[in-house]
């Protein structure tokens, strides 16, 4: 399986199985929707963002060398539209089996709006995990030469 496929795969069946306790948990609790909510975006964004880092860190390991490094947008791209679109077309069955309450919301809706949106919440906070991650691996790198320079004249 591809990394973006993997990619897809688990942070779209997160929003979905987000999305489920969501709707269980506003029938249960109706007056609590909003920060269950809140706290739901807040887990989406830092897998991400945490994974983003992951990312980056090992990406500039690998080609300490900035413009040789991979291209990370296509990949978390790709990830991310394929996880929105599934997730939309996921959230769209579940929504029309019994005592599952996702909204209600038409495939239409589902497909274009709910995916653009979770597109985008895949998306950003990964390109800048990407970007927190070179940095951190970068200074490192800087580190560890700084300390071998020092070792160096010392001697």
């Amino acid at each position: 399986m591809t990394g973006w496929v993997m990619r897809a795969v688990l942070l779209g069946g997160l929003v979905v199985a987000m999305r489920t306790l969501l709707g269980f948990a506003m029938v249960e609790w109706p007056t609590q929707g909003s920060w269950m909510r809140m706290l739901c975006l807040a887990v989406l964004v830092g897998v991400v963002v945490a994974w983003g880092v992951l990312d980056g860190r090992k990406d500039r390991e690998v080609h300490p060398d900035p413009e040789h490094g991979s291209d990370l947008t296509i990949v978390w791209l790709k990830a991310a539209v394929a996880g929105g679109l599934g997730m939309g077309l996921v959230s769209w069955l579940l929504d029309h089996l019994p005592r599952f309450d996702l909204g209600d919301n038409a495939i239409l809706f589902e497909m274009t709006a709910a995916a653009a949106f979770i597109l985008l919440l895949i998306f950003l906070p990964a390109l800048a995990g990407v970007g927190i991650g070179r940095m951190v691996a970068e200074r490192r790198f800087e580190k560890a030469s700084t300390r071998k320079e020092h070792a160096g004249t010392a001697a």
